[in-house]
């Protein structure tokens, strides 16, 4: 009973070294077959400047398109361009992600004041977005104002509060399903 269990034993030890050992060569012999791993560095660049350069032109399309929608007058023109520029993206503001090193180095207190001086530049950011969208509103029709409305509630259950797509937030719930609404 004895030399049947050890020879159980060594059979399956045998066998399992050979499967690891069969997996690893496959795993050695395999090309990384991850698309960003096999670009270079300016290939990489290249297509984050194509990608960036096809999100600005879908970006001026769907502000031609609301143009047209709201049907802007010419004497709403000065108000919508200044709505239009202060709804651009942000530039990253200096160190807020990059410099690992530089965050590495800091203590915790030193962290989380760095964390709250960003997140009071982006409350300023977001303060002069408002102004700008305050202006914008106050010159609209009751008319314009409707189709704005719905134009900004179909962006914000589309792309949720953070932007992400999809509008799921809250455990999967549709934003306007929730009771925020």
């Amino acid at each position: 009973m004895n030399t049947l269990r050890k020879t159980l034993l060594t059979g399956l030890a045998a066998l399992s070294l050979g499967g690891a050992m069969i997996g690893a060569q496959a795993q050695a012999q395999a090309p990384d077959t991850h698309p960003k791993a096999q670009l270079s560095k300016e290939e990489r660049q290249a297509k984050r400047a194509e990608f960036m350069a096809k999100r600005e032109q879908m970006h001026a399309q769907r502000v031609a398109r609301l143009h047209d929608e709201l049907k802007i007058t010419p004497a709403q023109e000065s108000a919508w361009n200044a709505f239009v520029a202060s709804m651009k993206p942000a530039q990253r503001m200096a160190g807020e992600h990059g410099d690992r090193a530089a965050w590495a180095g800091l203590s915790a207190p030193q962290r989380a004041a760095k964390m709250i001086e960003m997140q009071k530049q982006r409350t300023a950011f977001m303060e002069q977005r408002l102004a700008a969208l305050n202006t914008f509103y106050s010159v609209l029709t009751p008319e314009q104002k409707k189709v704005f409305d719905e134009k900004a509630a179909q962006m914000q259950s589309r792309f949720g509060r953070h932007g992400e797509h999809g509008g799921q937030q809250n455990g999967g719930q549709q934003r306007g399903d929730t009771a925020r609404g």
